[in-house]
Formats: structure tokens, sequence, C-alpha cells
């Protein structure tokens, strides 16, 4: 029974150290793809924030720019771009055969599915950390624990979206597919989480919207993250920071599940 148990973690591990790894590497070896998923967000803060400036009112602080609103916002931008890049390659490995050499292996099926998802967390994460030094930029000032807390909420929602995105990836035939679910599903998603303008002044069906959408909330968690400490309006997410913590980590619970049991699903229907 011991030596069953020992084999079984030792399976685990192997399985999942061995993708993680392959991921990153992957990754990293492709430039494009670096240099797009955190580029990309880094242009589009820099240009709207300078193009808005001050137009933006945000209730009950007036001296807030556009540059530092929307910087929870471009966060989760790198974190959606390099989770979501990262999951291609799910559908890249089922179109050259290797993940259905995967899925009949006697490697624990949750193992295939987190060796995937922590390397497109370990990719986000990190770009997200790079981008987390411009804060001083945007006019909010950093200090240990507000780094430690925005570190932690980037994995968790780094989690989430990578789960998201694999399971999305899982079920496509095609990186063109893909590409349109991602446009059609995700674009929406982001630009509705209430980082790039206030819910407050928008219509009540898009309001809903918005109060209904996971991204909200996971921008939310950035944001009292990033302003740990302080008593200003725009600080407290909407519900409170325990609202959006749970709605955070259940989306991040649901969308790994349901990866694993598309996983395990798959593997099932390869042995028989």
């Amino acid at each position: 029974m011991v030596d069953a148990t020992a084999m079984h973690r030792e399976s685990f591990l192997l399985a999942w150290v061995a993708l993680w790894r392959r991921e990153v590497i992957r990754f990293l070896r492709q430039r494009s793809r670096v240099i797009g998923a955190l580029g990309t967000p880094l242009v589009f803060w820099i240009i709207l924030g300078a193009g808005l400036g001050r137009s933006l009112s945000v209730p009950g602080v007036d001296s807030m720019t556009y540059l530092e609103f929307s910087f929870p916002a471009a966060l989760l931008t790198i974190l959606m771009f390099t989770a979501i890049f990262s999951t291609f390659s799910i559908i890249e490995d089922r179109q050259a055969g290797f993940m259905q050499g995967v899925i009949v292996s006697p490697a624990p099926r949750h193992a295939i599915a987190l060796g995937k998802v922590s390397g497109g967390v370990t990719l986000a994460v990190g770009q997200a950390a790079l981008f987390l030094a411009l804060a001083p930029m945007a006019g909010i000032a950093l200090n240990a624990p507000r780094v430690v807390l925005t570190l932690a909420a980037l994995t968790l929602v780094a989690f989430a979206l990578t789960s998201f995105g694999a399971w999305l990836a899982w079920r496509m035939e095609s990186t063109q597919g893909f590409h349109a679910v991602m446009n059609l599903l995700l674009m929406p998603m982001l630009v509705l989480s209430g980082g790039f303008f206030p819910a407050g002044g928008s219509a009540t069906w898009l309001r809903a919207t918005m109060a209904a959408n996971p991204l909200s909330y996971c921008v939310g968690l950035l944001r009292a993250s990033l302003y740990l400490g302080s008593d200003a309006p725009h600080a407290a997410p909407p519900g409170g920071i325990s609202m959006s913590l749970a709605i955070c980590a259940a989306f991040a619970a649901i969308m790994f599940h349901l990866f694993t049991r598309a996983v395990s699903r798959d593997s099932a229907a390869a042995v028989t």
C-alpha cells in the first residue's frame, strides 16, 4: 500500500514537472509570443492613458489619471494574453499527437491538467510581475505587503484564466477556431471587467452584465491588493474584497475542474 502510494506520488510529480517545464521552455523559445503578450497591453495602456489623461471621472476621486485607473486592467490583460497564448500549445500538441500519447500514459489525469496549467500560470505571473514594477509611474505607491498580496492575487487570477483557456483549447480543433472564440467571448469579458471604465455611469443592462462577469471581481481583487491599507473610494471592490476573493477562487476551481474532467474523459475514451 505504501509502495503504491509512493509510486502514485512520484508519477504525479514527474508528469506535473515535465509538462510544466515543457510549457515554459516552449514559450520562452518563441520570442514573438513573449513580446506580444507583454508588449501589446503595455502599448495600449500607455496610449490610452496618455490620450484620456484626466478625462475619466471616478466618483470621489478627482486626482486619478486614466493611467492609474486602468493599471489593474492592464495587469489583467497581460495575464489573459499570456495565459491564452500558452494554451495554444494544447491544440498544437493534440494535432501533433503528443497529447494522445500523454493521456494514455499511467500519469494521473489531474497531474496532466495541473502541469499544463502551471506552465501558463508561471509565464503569466512572471510577465505581470515585470509590469507591476511600473505601478509608481501610474501613481500607485508600492510597499512589501502590497507587492506580496498583489502577486498572490495575480497567481490566483492567472490560474483561473489559464484553466479557462485550457478548457476552451481542449475543445477546439484548430487555433483559428480558438481565435474566433477568444474574440467573441474573452475580449468582451475583458472590456466589461470594470477595469477600463467605471460601471457606475453605464446603462443598467451593462452594469448587470459587468456584475455577472467573473473578471470584474478579478479586477476588483487586483485593485484592492494594489491599494492595500488605503481608504480611497476606488480601493474597495464591489461587494468587498472577501466577495472578490471568493468569486475568483470559485472561478479558478470550476475552470480547473472542467479542464481536468475533459482530460479524464478523453483519457478514458483513448484507453477503451
